[in-house]
């Protein structure tokens, strides 16, 4: 018979934990890796389905992420009407251009998104071709207790 300590229920869940805050540590690596090894990339970031930020790149401030977040977040819900209003299917990418560099959103798994911003130099191309390459890499993984896990680790970063 097994017993619980510490408050975890019998039966084992101190492994899940570890494994989730492994998995969340992971996918937190490739978004950073995704950042400073893809040129032109000024900031990256993962948010859920609720606009909460899910996981932030080291490239900037978080406070700079939040409000990045609340951006991606008004951006995703401005392209689900879109799709809503015309029947055009979900998300894949969106694409801003502006005078000093560009806003990208991408679908990253079932509830979240990955919100980038570039400089004006950056080759589309390949920021697309990355976000692509990111998604395949860390959207399989993106459960909702991973996605929570992402939340309370980011909420616990932001509170230092």
């Amino acid at each position: 018979m097994s017993t619980s300590t510490g408050g975890t229920p019998a039966g084992g869940t101190d492994a899940s934990s570890a494994e989730l805050a492994a998995a969340a540590a992971d996918f937190t690596w490739l978004l950073n890796r995704f950042a400073t090894e893809t040129a032109g990339v000024v900031d990256a970031i993962a948010v859920s389905s609720d606009g909460l930020l899910i996981a932030v790149s080291e490239l900037r401030q978080q406070a700079d992420s939040e409000r990045l977040a609340a951006i991606v977040s008004g951006i995703t819900s401005l392209a689900a009407g879109a799709s809503g209003n015309y029947g055009l299917g979900a998300l894949n990418k969106v694409i801003i251009d502006l005078d000093g560099g560009h806003v990208l959103v991408s679908a990253i798994g079932s509830g979240a998104v990955l919100g980038v911003v570039t400089d004006k130099e950056a080759k589309l191309g390949n920021i697309a071709y990355e976000m692509t390459v990111f998604a395949n890499r860390a959207g399989a993984a993106l459960s909702p207790q991973l996605v929570l896990e992402l939340k309370n680790s980011v909420g616990a970063a932001s509170a230092r």
